[in-house]
């Protein structure tokens, strides 16, 4: 069986972006069972750094997958989908 995967997204209050992502995030990972942790990116001054405005951000294991919009496609085959 394999791992599971970490799925997280780096957002912020007051962002329109954020939520539409959130929404498409929940949406398709739930299709994978796998949970979003939502990650306040203003909560954590490295992140803040590094990420400033460019939210929202996709993060799969860590790493970067999409920022801005959720690039549906892509995530549906990195989780196993399709």
């Amino acid at each position: 069986m394999p791992e599971p995967v970490t799925v997280q997204l780096l957002t912020r209050q007051g962002c329109h972006l954020c939520v539409i992502a959130e929404e498409t995030l929940a949406r398709v990972a739930g299709e994978a069972g796998a949970p979003v942790e939502l990650v306040d990116v203003d909560a954590d001054p490295e992140l803040q750094a590094e990420y400033g405005d460019r939210v929202p951000v996709v993060l799969l294991d860590g790493r970067e997958h999409s920022h801005f919009t959720v690039d549906v496609d892509r995530l549906r085959r990195d989780l196993g989908l399709g």
